[in-house]
C-alpha cells in the first residue's frame, strides 16, 4: 500500500477529534464526527452557491452556504446514492439545526 498521507497533513490530526468547530458569521459550528473526513477546502468559510438538484426551467432555488457546509450537503447527498441512510440523516438533522432556511430550499 502506498503511503499518502503526506499530501493532506492535518487529515491525521483531523481523524483524532471527534468534533471540528468552525466559527462563521459570529458562531461556532460544532461539525460532527460524522463528517470529520469531509474536505471543507483551504477556505471552509468562503460562502458559495449551491442551486437545488431538481431545479427545471419553471422553478429555480439556490441558497448562499459555506464551504464547510457544502461539504456536509455534498456528503448527503452522496449517502442518499449509496443508501447509507445513517449518515444521511445525520447530514439531514445538522442541517435543519444549523442552517435551516437553506435545508429548505435545498433538501427539503
Amino acid at each position: 500500500m502506498i503511503d499518502l498521507s503526506y499530501i493532506i497533513p492535518d487529515n491525521k490530526a483531523r481523524n483524532m477529534k471527534e468534533t471540528i468547530n468552525i466559527k462563521y458569521n459570529g458562531k461556532v459550528y460544532v461539525i460532527d464526527k460524522a463528517f470529520n473526513q469531509c474536505c471543507f477546502g483551504a477556505e471552509p468559510t468562503k460562502v458559495m452557491t449551491i442551486g437545488n438538484r431538481f431545479n427545471d426551467q419553471d422553478h429555480q432555488q439556490f441558497a448562499k452556504l459555506p464551504a464547510f457546509a457544502v461539504a456536509i450537503y455534498d456528503t448527503i447527498i452522496g449517502a442518499e446514492r449509496v443508501e447509507d441512510y445513517k449518515l444521511m440523516q445525520k447530514g439531514l438533522t445538522w442541517f435543519q439545526k444549523n442552517f435551516t432556511e437553506e435545508y429548505y430550499t435545498l433538501l427539503d
